[in-house]
């Protein structure tokens, strides 16, 4: 039920390893969240044509959404870890990365042709 979702102005280029931070922040998630891996989905777009702060020089939209309340604690602290891995990863500076977190009610999300709720 967690997700994070990673919207980028970098190109999708051939050694861009999208791949492996998918990975990363999809572990991260479920440790931050304290939900089972098995249900963290990650999503991954490059070449998003985007501004920020009236400039396209690389920059990243994040959006995290979870089944449950996110306390402010969690959210800072995924905020500096998805920051710090997305920077990494990108080379887009953490100053240039805007996350959204959003608490979803469980009938608000589907799976398996059911809902959490």
């Amino acid at each position: 039920m967690p997700l994070i979702k990673v919207q980028t102005s970098v190109p999708q280029t051939a050694d861009l390893e999208v791949g492996g931070l998918l990975k990363q922040l999809s572990s991260s998630l479920a440790k931050h969240t304290g939900k089972p891996e098995s249900y963290v989905m990650t999503a991954f777009e490059a070449d998003v044509p985007m501004t920020f702060g009236g400039t396209t020089d690389p920059t990243a939209y994040v959006e995290v959404k979870s089944v449950g309340s996110m306390t402010p604690a969690q959210t800072k602290a995924m905020s500096q870890d998805f920051c710090q891995q997305i920077s990494d990863s990108l080379n887009v500076p953490t100053n240039r990365i805007y996350i959204e977190f959003a608490d979803a009610k469980g009938a608000m999300w589907g799976w398996n042709g059911s809902t959490f709720g």
